[in-house]
């Protein structure tokens, strides 16, 4: 069975699609386009020198966060100590704020490492952080192939947003 998460996911499936087999530069990276300029159009809840964190524009749950490094670069054995450490330490903050915020059941974390393991954006390395809650898994993806978001991003990042100014250093 085909899972569709989201109706404007389709848009990026296509896009990424397009892209097959070439390189994405920094200028045309998404991750990249969003550390530069305005924090909540782009979605970006947290950025230092080395990491950000920010909304996943095409979610699988409500608050599914991506964590990133600052630089372009897409092999994970090439990201520097400073940017692993940068990197975890959102990740384990990310998740802290999700639960306070959320108060989600578990998580699903993860990152696809290359285009054929299911990485959207195989140039520019990054981790998921997808909350769960009991009985997130309904009929919809079964009937409608659609998986049904509850809350809109700004709203989300507007949530979230204080958290992150509170609990991490500028």
């Amino acid at each position: 069975m085909k899972h569709l998460f989201a109706p404007w996911r389709m848009k990026y499936i296509k896009e990424s699609y397009q892209q097959k087999g070439k390189k994405t530069k920094s200028r045309d990276c998404f991750i990249c386009q969003s550390s530069q300029g305005r924090r909540f159009k782009n979605l970006v809840l947290y950025s230092n020198t080395y990491a950000l964190v920010m909304l996943n524009r095409y979610p699988y749950n409500n608050g599914h966060l991506l964590v990133a490094p600052t630089r372009h670069i897409g092999e994970i054995e090439k990201l520097t100590l400073a940017e692993k450490e940068a990197i975890f330490e959102l990740v384990q903050k990310s998740v802290k704020i999700l639960k306070q915020a959320l108060k989600p059941d578990g998580f699903n974390l993860g990152a696809n490492l290359g285009r054929y393991a299911g990485a959207g954006l195989p140039d520019h390395f990054h981790i998921h952080i997808v909350p769960r809650w009991i009985g997130d898994v309904n009929f919809f993806p079964l009937l409608a192939e659609t998986k049904v978001i509850c809350e809109a991003l700004p709203a989300t990042y507007r949530k979230l947003a204080p958290f992150f100014k509170a609990q991490c250093p500028k």
